[in-house]
């Protein structure tokens, strides 16, 4: 007999009533989050993604989402009875950010701002405020300023927030000394997005690279507790056994914690680069089956796994989040010829994406360098998608041989975007597609546009193969270009371009008509 789960709820009296502050942070927190969903474009309905046909059963979302983070539940237990249903309590945060001045500078703060809560939400935290200060340049000693740091300081009492986010990368002092005078854990916007991609991993190569950018945000901010130091042994075997004279304090704790973390380093960067070729195996196959491939590139949430949903069936994991999917997704397809080519989902991009991810990502990104064809997708009903476009090319630079492969612009969420936006970008950029991969709007158009434009088999042939080497016509209908198959007495007669590798194989075995 078998059982099915089902959730267990808890009793009614059991459910903690929310006092006058708390219910008042959290009608903060709503607006802020609603604001942030309403400005982003997304689609959602009532709070959850929605999925077409083409998104699949999405069961790596459902076991994402096993664990649900709830808002209200204390992770006190006043009884025992409770253990059954506790679950994790959602972090109170409060958004700190910067700009120089002006209109313009106002705008994008709040627009990376509003970021920044999407950000602070999928890492599991309910946003109760968020402060802009206008400032020329960051304060050198605690970021805002001493003032402002007080001000801060009573937001946070007065809300009840249990951690600051700051929309910047913190120095090490800074960070210390603006948890000093705000009493609570200050997170800045890298750490932000490092636990997000920690969360998120999957893969085993994924994991490594996360944890190799974890370690390199990590090792300049160790903190040590105060003059701790490790003991070397005394007489005559101090000093590896050197006598008097050689002893000394030895390593204090926090050269010893920053040594295990350069050799972790070092193994990681050792067990990343022994995946490598096993990717560039797969990579090389397909080169040499002369399989065109095309990548799909773009901003976080901008859509790009429900667009290779749409143009596959791949059926990858689709989430109204960001950073929802970070290993990369390789699907195979055909043209409406017949033709076959692959797709490539990446990693997604944000604005100042830290440094210690690009680095650790470099061989994923490398799916870009390889491909014919880039499928740059830009939410179009983003407030700012000419940034997005900017910060997602900032890193592709960074990239070999970028600069070679064929770059369309797909234009993704037009069923809720605004048609002069839209418009508006189309006269900036040479090669666009517009599309909705929600409701299916553009797509036949964009898997046209992409056979259009794939690079086709440069030999021409128009020989007979033998009946006995059906392998090769097969190869020919799988990879090549035909204009004409038909059969006679002694084999296959096929005539249509292919690449060069197979037109040598079929040269070798071509008989008489």
């Amino acid at each position: 007999m078998t059982h099915t789960p089902t959730e267990p709820e808890l009793p009614e009296q059991e459910t903690p009533e929310l006092s006058e502050s708390q219910a008042q942070a959290q009608a903060i927190a709503n607006d802020v989050v609603a604001r942030v969903l309403a400005r982003a474009g997304t689609a959602r309905a009532d709070g959850e993604t929605v999925h077409t046909d083409a998104d699949g059963d999405q069961l790596d979302l459902e076991e994402r989402t096993a664990l649900r983070r709830v808002v209200g539940l204390s992770t006190e237990l006043e009884d025992v009875t409770e253990v059954e249903y506790r679950q994790l309590r959602l972090e109170k945060v409060v958004l700190v950010g910067l700009y120089a001045g002006g209109e313009r500078a106002a705008q994008e703060a709040e627009i990376s701002l509003r970021e920044l809560a999407a950000l602070a939400e999928t890492a599991g935290s309910q946003v109760l405020d968020g402060l802009l200060q206008r400032r020329q340049k960051p304060d050198p000693g605690t970021y805002l300023g001493s003032g402002k740091a007080q001000e801060l300081a009573q937001v946070v009492l007065a809300t009840g927030a249990d951690t600051v986010v700051v929309d910047s990368e913190l120095a090490p002092s800074q960070r210390r000394a603006l948890e000093d005078v705000v009493k609570v854990k200050v997170v800045d916007r890298t750490a932000l997005i490092l636990d997000i991609f920690a969360q998120h991993a999957k893969s085993r190569e994924g994991k490594a690279q996360v944890e190799l950018a974890q370690l390199e945000y990590l090792l300049p901010r160790l903190r040590g507790w105060g003059e701790s130091m490790s003991r070397q042994a005394g007489g005559q075997v101090g000093g590896a056994g050197a006598g008097m004279g050689s002893r000394g304090p030895g390593e204090t704790k926090i050269e010893l914690d920053r040594r295990r973390i350069r050799n972790r380093m070092a193994k990681l960067r050792r067990e990343i680069a022994a995946m490598k070729p096993a990717r560039e195996t797969k990579r090389l196959s397909r080169r040499r089956n002369a399989i065109p491939a095309v990548a799909i590139a773009g901003y976080t949430n901008a859509g790009k796994s429900s667009l290779l949903n749409a143009l596959t069936g791949a059926g990858v994991l689709v989430e109204n989040a960001l950073f929802a999917t970070l290993d990369p997704t390789v699907r195979r397809t055909r043209t409406e010829d017949g033709r076959v080519y692959t797709l490539a989902d990446t990693v997604g991009f944000v604005r100042h994406l830290p440094h210690q991810l690009v680095e650790a990502f470099r061989s994923t990104l490398e799916e870009v360098g390889d491909a014919d064809i880039l499928l740059h997708v830009v939410d179009a009903s983003h407030p700012d998608p000419e940034g997005q476009i900017a910060a997602v090319r900032e890193v592709l630079s960074e990239i070999p041989a970028f600069e070679d492969v064929h770059e369309i612009v797909v234009l993704n969420k037009a069923d809720v975007a605004d048609p002069t936006v839209v418009g508006r970008i189309q006269r900036r950029e040479r090669h666009t597609a517009v599309v909705s991969a929600h409701s299916g709007e553009g797509i036949a158009e964009l898997r046209a546009r992409i056979a259009a434009e794939l690079p086709r088999p440069g030999v021409q042939v128009d020989l007979v193969v033998p009946y006995d080497r059906g392998d090769l016509v097969h190869r020919v209908h799988e990879h090549g270009d035909i204009e004409l198959t038909e059969h006679v007495a002694t084999g296959t007669h096929v005539r249509g371009r292919v690449d060069e590798q197979l037109a040598t194989e079929l040269h070798k075995v071509a008989v008489a008509s």
